[in-house]
């Protein structure tokens, strides 16, 4: 046998994972490339043969915000504040897009993405992140949107004035999508075994924005009985405080303890999405 051959070492040795608590981090960044093509490929393939194209990245926020002004500020007339019904829906929902499209995209990732998971070896944990990341492109083309209705409104209204307190907008993004990215993963580890599962997160979602301040103002719950169920959604403190830093202290409420509690949700559903991803990484091939 040639002595080269024994004396060849290997860039990479693929091992089972047994620990269902490692996070290899270091193999992630190693395959960084890998991330940006798989946010590439996201990008261009859901508008890619549609009419208006990125547009309606656009159009979206702003057909469902007019919708909310008509049907809930205008027919229902569930909306009473100084604040342009516009601004106040379209602050919530960008955020509530941005944290829909991350839980929904990541709970299928095991499904949608089983002709590559089967056949090549990567961290599968980039699959995940990728879909973070196209979101958060999403996100960033209508806060844009919402950026240009904001400046209309702070020029032209005195009810808006931004504070301090809009400092924290990074911190409440990375909330989100540690949010999404958690429960997503949970979902996903699931719906390997229980594939009715993802419709149910659908409805979820859809049910769960009825319990927090996109619709309806926080200040209309202060005095309610609803108001501990309203809080104990983390994206609630998440909302409110976006719009006590943007919008002015008068639209939003704001406290470091609910935010320390959104903050600990996050942690929880990180932790809990990793353990269950790693106990089905190995098998889920077997189940889809």
């Amino acid at each position: 046998m040639n002595s080269n051959a024994l004396k060849r070492t290997w860039r990479e040795i693929i091992t089972p994972q047994n620990n269902i608590f490692s996070l290899n981090l270091k193999e992630i960044w190693h395959y960084r490339d890998l991330l940006f093509i798989l946010v590439r490929r996201d990008i261009l393939a859901v508008y890619k043969q549609t009419i208006l194209g990125p547009l309606w990245f656009f159009l979206q926020p702003l057909l469902t915000t007019i919708t909310f002004v008509i049907v809930f500020a205008r027919v229902g007339k569930m909306y009473s504040s100084d604040l342009p019904p516009i601004l106040f829906y379209l602050s919530g929902l960008v955020l509530w897009s941005y944290f829909s499209e991350c839980i929904l995209r990541t709970s299928t990732f095991f499904k949608d993405n089983n002709p590559i998971l089967s056949k090549v070896y990567f961290p599968r944990l980039i699959v995940p992140l990728s879909l973070i990341l196209t979101n958060l492109v999403k996100l960033s083309i209508q806060l844009a949107v919402f950026i240009m209705v904001y400046l209309y409104f702070v020029i032209t209204s005195s009810s808006v004035a931004p504070n301090v307190y809009a400092l924290l907008f990074p911190l409440l993004i990375a909330l989100i999508a540690g949010l999404g990215l958690g429960a997503g993963m949970i979902i996903s580890s699931m719906t390997t075994r229980y594939k009715d599962l993802s419709h149910l997160t659908t409805f979820g979602v859809q049910l769960l924005m009825f319990v927090s301040p996109v619709i309806f103002p926080m200040s209309n719950y202060i005095n309610s009985k609803y108001k501990l169920l309203i809080m104990a959604n983390p994206m609630t403190g998440i909302i409110e405080a976006f719009r006590y830093g943007f919008l002015g202290k008068s639209h939003g409420f704001f406290s470091w303890g609910l935010l320390g509690y959104d903050a600990l949700c996050v942690i929880a559903f990180l932790f809990l999405g990793i353990l269950s991803f790693n106990a089905v990484e190995k098998t889920f091939i077997d189940s889809i």
